[in-house]
This record gives C-alpha cells, sequence and structure tokens, in this order.
C-alpha cells in the first residue's frame, strides 16, 4: 500500500507548492500596489516630515557673519510710528547701508503701487537705488491660480533702477510648515530666481539664473529646480542690526562691508511669521530670516534635492519586493530578522541621506510593505501549514496502527489537531527509535550518505572504526573519511571524491586502508522522492586475509622447507650408492644426521608456533628471574663452544609474574640463542631484569650486527629473518614469531632496537604479578 501511495505525493507537493506561489504572487501584487499608491499620492507624507526634520536637525550649517539682517522689528515700529513708512526713510536707509560698501542689498519690501501721498518719495527712492547699484527688489506671485497677469512687482520706476529681481516664494507643506523652494519661479517663457541667487547676481557672483531687472513676462506661473532648504544654527544664526539704528547712523564701522545685506519685517504682525524645522526645534521666524536661511545655503551649495518621483517609487517598490522574497524564500525567524534589518535600512538611508549624498528620500511606503510583508505571508503560511498537516494526520492516522491507550475527547478544534500531532509524533518517534537501535547495534561499520557523499548517520561501530578521524562523523565527506581505503592492485580510492552520484560505485569492493586493514566495501543505492542516499558497511576481512596469509605460509614452509632437508638425505644417498669411494659411511651419516635434526627443527619450531597461538595457557605463578637464570644455564654450553661470555645484572630478587612458564621459558631462550648465533667469537651477551611501571623487563644485548630499521618492525613476522643481507639465512624464521605470540598472550610485548655501537638490544615485557592478582 505504502508504495502504491508513494508516487502519488510528489503531484500532490508540486500541488500544494503551486498554490503557495499563486497566494504569494498575489499578496505581493497587492502589497506592492498599496505601496505605490502611497508613494505617489503622498497620504504619508506628514509621517516622512517628522523624519526629514529629525535629519535636517543634523544637517545644518554653521553660523556665518557674511549675512546681516537689518530689521524693521517693534523698536523701529516705535520710534518711527506705524507702517508703512515713508519712501524717504528708506531711500535714506539704503544711502546709510551703501555707504558701507556691502556686497549686495536685498529689500524685502514690496513697492507695488506708487505713493499718493508723497509722489517725491519715489524719485528718491529710485535714485537711492540707483545709486546703491547692488539692489534687489522682490517679486511674488498675487494669486496661486493666476497667470502672467497675476505678479506682483516693484514700480516701473523702481524696477529700472534695481539691479536683479528675485522672487520670495516658499512651500508651506500640508502639516503647515516651511521646508521647500524652487530655485525659479515665474512666468513660463521667464522665471526669475529665487530672490537668494539674484541677490549673488547684484554679488557680483555669475549665476545662470540672473535675469536682471526685466519687465515680467507672459505665461502661466511655474515652478522649476525644487530645492528643501538647510538651515543655519544659532539663536540668532545670523548679525541683525535694528531699522532705526542705521538711520541714526549707530552702525559699527564696516559692520556691513562686503557683506550680504537683508531689509524686512520681523515686527509682531506686520511681515509673514513662518514655521520652519530649525536645529533648536519648530518655531515661526520671519520671511526676511528665511531668505538669510536660503542665502547662506546657496552660497554653501548646501541645499537639499527631493528625490524623483520615479526614483522614488522604484526605491519604494524595490524595497517592499526585496521583504516579500525574504519572507517567501526563508523561514519565519530569518524573514522577520530581514524585515527588521530592511526597516532599520531603510530608515538609516532615509536619515544619513541628506548629509552624504544631499538627497532626501521618502521612507514611509517603504516601511509600510515591510510591515505588511511578514505577518500576511506568515498567515497564509500558516493557513496552508495548518491545512497540510491535517490531510497528513489523516494519513497517518490510517496508516499507523491505533494507540494503545484509550482516545481523549476534545471540543476545540486547534486542540483536536494538536493531540492528533502528538500521537501520531510519539508513534514515528518509537518507530525511528527501533531502526535507529537496529542500526547503531550492527556489527559492521555502517554509514548513512546524501548523494553528495555527506554522511547523515553512523553507527557505533563506524565511529569506533573512524575514531582516528574525530568525531563526530555526520555532515563530513566519507570520501575524506575514507580516502586511505585504496584499491590494493591499483591505489586509487574506492569511493569517488566528487560524490556518489557523481561515479559509477561497484555494490561491493576491497580496499586496504593505511592501517594495513583489508576491508570489503558494500555499497548500496536507494532512492527517496527526489533524494539520493547511499548505505555503506565495511566487512572486516583482516582476519580471513591474516588466515589465509598463515596458510599459505604454512603450506609454503611444509612444501618447501620442510622438504628440502628430506630432499637433500635422498640426493646423499644416491651419491652415496654411485660413487662409494667418494664419501665415507661415517661422513655420510654425520650429513644425514645434521639434515635430519634440521627438518626436526623446523617441525618442532612450527608446531611450537601453532600451539602458542592456538592453546590455552595455564595461569600459574613463577619467578621470572629464575625463568631467566633457567635459559642462561641452558643456553652456556652453546656460549662455550663459541667463545662468548654471558653477563646476567638485576636478577637477585624475585619476579613473580602469572603464566605458563615453559612457555616463557622457551621465548627467552629463543631471543638468548639468536643472540649467541649472530654475536661474534669472544664478545658478550648481557641480560638484566629491572622493573618499570608495573612490568617486568627482561633485556639481552648481543655484540653482533643489529637488525636494520627496516626489518625492525617485521622481524617478529613468521618466516622472517633478521640478517641485513638476506643471504644464507639460519632459521626459518619462526623464533621470534613464537616470541612474540607468547608475550603478547601473556599481556606484555617484545621490542628491538640498535645499539650505538654494534649489535642489537631486546626487550621481553611481562606485567609484575600483584597480591590481588
Amino acid at each position: 500500500m505504502e508504495a502504491r501511495q508513494q508516487p502519488a505525493r510528489a503531484p500532490m507537493a508540486r500541488r500544494r507548492a503551486g498554490r503557495l506561489r499563486r497566494e504569494w504572487l498575489l499578496l505581493s501584487l497587492a502589497v506592492l500596489a498599496l505601496v505605490a499608491g502611497l508613494s505617489l499620492s503622498g497620504a504619508l507624507r506628514r509621517v516622512d516630515h517628522l523624519l526629514h526634520d529629525a535629519a535636517m536637525r543634523r544637517h545644518v550649517l554653521p553660523p556665518t557673519d557674511e549675512v546681516v539682517l537689518i530689521a524693521i522689528d517693534d523698536a523701529s515700529l516705535e520710534a518711527i510710528g506705524r507702517w508703512p513708512w515713508r519712501r524717504a526713510l528708506h531711500a535714506q536707509m539704503l544711502a546709510t547701508v551703501a555707504a558701507q560698501g556691502p556686497r549686495a542689498i536685498g529689500l524685502d519690501i514690496l513697492f507695488g503701487e506708487a505713493d499718493a501721498d508723497y509722489p517725491g518719495d519715489d524719485l528718491l527712492l529710485a535714485r537711492a537705488l540707483d545709486r546703491a547699484g547692488n539692489v534687489v527688489l522682490p517679486v511674488a506671485q498675487r494669486s496661486p491660480h493666476g497667470f502672467g497677469s497675476s505678479v506682483d512687482g516693484p514700480l516701473p520706476l523702481l524696477r529700472t533702477a534695481a539691479a536683479q529681481l528675485g522672487h520670495v516664494q516658499v512651500q508651506v507643506d500640508s502639516d503647515g510648515i516651511t521646508r521647500r523652494l524652487y530655485r525659479r519661479e515665474g512666468p513660463q517663457s521667464s522665471p526669475w530666481p529665487h530672490m537668494s541667487i539674484a541677490l549673488l547676481c547684484a554679488g557680483g557672483e555669475p549665476q545662470p539664473a540672473c535675469r536682471g531687472n526685466r519687465p515680467p513676462a507672459s505665461g502661466a506661473w511655474v515652478r522649476e529646480e525644487p530645492r528643501i532648504l538647510t538651515f543655519t544654527a544659532g539663536r540668532p544664526a545670523f548679525t541683525v542690526y535694528s531699522y532705526v539704528d542705521v538711520l541714526k547712523g549707530h552702525l559699527p564701522p564696516g559692520a556691513l562691508r562686503d557683506r550680504y545685506v537683508l531689509v524686512g519685517a520681523t515686527a509682531v504682525g506686520l511681515g509673514d511669521m513662518l514655521v520652519a524645522p530649525l536645529s533648536d526645534g519648530t518655531r515661526r521666524i520671519p520671511g526676511v530670516e528665511l531668505l538669510a536661511h536660503a542665502l547662506h545655503a546657496e552660497r554653501a551649495q548646501a541645499y537639499l534635492r527631493p528625490l524623483p518621483v520615479e526614483l522614488e517609487l522604484g526605491l519604494h517598490l524595490g524595497i517592499a519586493a526585496a521583504a516579500l522574497l525574504g519572507v517567501a524564500l526563508l523561514g519565519p525567524a530569518a524573514g522577520l530578522a530581514l524585515s527588521a534589518v530592511l526597516a532599520l535600512a531603510t530608515l538609516a538611508v532615509a536619515l544619513a541621506a541628506p548629509a552624504l549624498l544631499g538627497w532626501q528620500p521618502t521612507a514611509t511606503p517603504a516601511l509600510v510593505g515591510i510591515a505588511l510583508a511578514w505577518p500576511l505571508w506568515s498567515w497564509r503560511r500558516l493557513g496552508a501549514a495548518a491545512h497540510f498537516l491535517q490531510l497528513e494526520m489523516q494519513a497517518l492516522q490510517l496508516q499507523l496502527p491505533p494507540p494503545a491507550q484509550g482516545k481523549r475527547s476534545y471540543t476545540d478544534a486547534l486542540e483536536r489537531r494538536i493531540h492528533a500531532v502528538e500521537d501520531a509524533s510519539a508513534r514515528l518517534r518509537r518507530l525511528h527509535h527501533f531502526i535507529s537501535l537496529s542500526l547503531q547495534h550492527l556489527p559492521s561499520p555502517t554509514l548513512a550518505c546524501d548523494g553528495a557523499g555527506r554522511i547523515l548517520l553512523a553507527n557505533d561501530a563506524a565511529e569506533d572504526h573512524l575514531a582516528h578521524v574525530g568525531l563526530p562523523l555526520e555532515g563530513r565527506l566519507v570520501s575524506e573519511l575514507l580516502a586511505d581505503l585504496r584499491n590494493p592492485c591499483s591505489g586509487e580510492p574506492l569511493l569517488p571524491a566528487g560524490g556518489l552520484d557523481q561515479a559509477a560505485v561497484p555494490p561491493r569492493q576491497e580496499g586496504r586502508d593505511a592501517r594495513g586493514r583489508d576491508l570489503l566495501a558494500l555499497c548500496q543505492h536507494h532512492r527517496m522522492d527526489a533524494r539520493s542516499l547511499w548505505l555503506i558497511t565495511l566487512v572486516d576481512l583482516t582476519p580471513m586475509r591474516r588466515a589465509q596469509q598463515q596458510r599459505d605460509q604454512a603450506l609454503h614452509f611444509i612444501s618447501h622447507d620442510i622438504r628440502a632437508p628430506a630432499a637433500s638425505i635422498l640426493t646423499l644417498l644416491e651419491m652415496w650408492r654411485s660413487f662409494p669411494g667418494r664419501m665415507s659411511q661415517q661422513q655420510l651419516l654425520e650429513r644425514i644426521e645434521r639434515h635430519a635434526q634440521a627438518s626436526l627443527g623446523m617441525a618442532q619450531g612450527f608446531v611450537r608456533l601453532a600451539s602458542a597461538q592456538a592453546d590455552t595457557y595455564e595461569q600459574a605463578p613463577f619467578d621470572l628471574a629464575h625463568v631467566l637464570q633457567e635459559a642462561l644455564d641452558d643456553a652456556w654450553a652453546n656460549a662455550q663452544k663459541k667463545g662468548l661470555g654471558l653477563e646476567l645484572a638485576g636478577a637477585d630478587e624475585a619476579a613473580p609474574v602469572a603464566g605458563d612458564q615453559s612457555l616463557v621459558l622457551r621465548a627467552v631462550a629463543n631471543v638468548l640463542g639468536n643472540a649467541i648465533k649472530f654475536s661474534p667469537a669472544g664478545a658478550a651477551v648481557r641480560c638484566a631484569l629491572a622493573a618499570e611501571a608495573g612490568e617486568w623487563v627482561v633485556t639481552i644485548v648481543d655484540q653482533g650486527p643489529g637488525v636494520a630499521p627496516e626489518l625492525q618492525a617485521r622481524i617478529f613476522e613468521p618466516f622472517r629473518h633478521a640478517n641485513h643481507d638476506g643471504a644464507n639465512p639460519q632459521g626459518i624464521g619462526l623464533g621470534l614469531a613464537f616470541v612474540r605470540t607468547v608475550l603478547e598472550r601473556h599481556g606484555g610485548q617484545v621490542r628491538v632496537r640498535n645499539q650505538e655501537g654494534a649489535g642489537a638490544c631486546f626487550e621481553l615485557r611481562l606485567p609484575r604479578r600483584t597480591e590481588a592478582a
């Protein structure tokens, strides 16, 4: 049943994924449409203004003394009288100011009509303007919806006497705060520059927008080159002199030289009072002071530019789209983190862009898109997950056996689903635990890997087998961990480095690792849905291969080494019959006896080694010092024949050990016999017994040629010889193999090293017997 249902899951998964993609697409279109509407309509502009004001308070200009204000303040009104004043007073003021040599004078007073009470004052003012030569007069738009005839400008007499004309229009935002102006406003055919630019023109600084004092042109009123004001820090930010003090000549000498002078009303109720976002908060300032801020920003080239509508719309949509993609591709936690990062980055850009880039972008539409992306998509994904879990629980309830305990009743639908998930999860965990335990207790190392060769699961035997590479094994590449497992013939690794799916891996391969172990690699490929899984089992063939090697050595020994003396005896007998006079009977018998003794010795050595490897040892206490003394007594006769001396040290006290005394005696005798065999005549063989860290160490040192370093690790193997050149070996190489077998089965070991001068030093180590043992 499971095999029939499994292929049907792939179409279901594709349909579910397709439904989620369609829902995400519809949700994304709705969110992006909302963001585009907010960006184009400016519905949340007031929130953006708060961000802009916060950024503007950090992006202020330092105070300057190059801009001076002459204020028509309350003190001047009290001293001169109520407004409007005679234009002769303005002419006198201009003469006083011009006498100090200012760079330019901005007279922020509209003279749109002739003075009916004092007609001659207009001529006096025109002459004062002409004599000064650097005065700028204002123009304004009379009606917000007017056309060319709606210009509110100076009298033609005064206009022709002025050096420049400049508009004084500013833009008040929807929250009533003045933040913006246009550098050029006026009739479409020939708009005027802002008064701040006109002052620069009058002061001799070339500006492309300078128009001089030409009369108004015709056409609709246009606004060009929008800019956002950058304000100057300080209260007051500029030097201010009272109008009446200027008339009385109370100005300090040189106070206005090379300065830009702005004359305008600051008295309460007399001029325009505008709300502006200054560095010390939002407060009302007179229009002439706003002109001063604009002039300073123009001279410092510190205006901010609003982001173009198209670019701003693209930025908002891009940020919202990134949030939507993030919450769709990432998990809930990562999607929420990405949304938070995008929101903080958007705020940071909105606050830092004015100072760093000179642009002032809006951020609220993008923040709305970010705020909606995560909860809306999480809601839809949660709904889809709940529906999927309900279907899966129904399928699992049909396939899994019923629980042992009785079912509990729940009235709440959510509780019923939670209980169903808990019940199915518990049964699946028990099943998984059973399978995992079965895999963990397999005797052979077993690894479960994906198609790339990355280990997903390893049992206990595999961890023990690969303990030398470090744990844990999960997540690592099996080709790297088994890189030393190679084909003994070709030397190539058994497992490919590029992934198990990238090459044809045979199901059965035999190789050898760096530790000399012979291993059979069984590779079984499985496919679950679209995922590739590999089960790799390592079977240790080392004992079997070692047994085969020993069998081959034994067969070689029986067929060659033991047969050789018998063949020699037959050859001697045949020679004696064919040539009876060449060899006496006594010589024949001696040679036959020598070959027979050699054959008997080889057979005895082979039998002793086989018995040492297979028999059960008798564990009985004995004295190792006594065994060493007995071995020396047995070897004394052979040593005397070669003229060798035998020396013993450290055997005065008892050395208790446990084991088979006869086998240990034979092992010591074998090493001692080799020392006598390879020592030259007149030399001495030194023996010693010492205690080291819970062991008894028997040291036997000869004065022979020693053991070649490349042979020291192999001379204890069967049928290996210790002589350097390998010619005319004495013996068949079973004595030292017998020694190693006996000592290892007693819990000890044997070592060999060369002396500094000449000779070999053998160490036989056996564990000390304690009273508890």
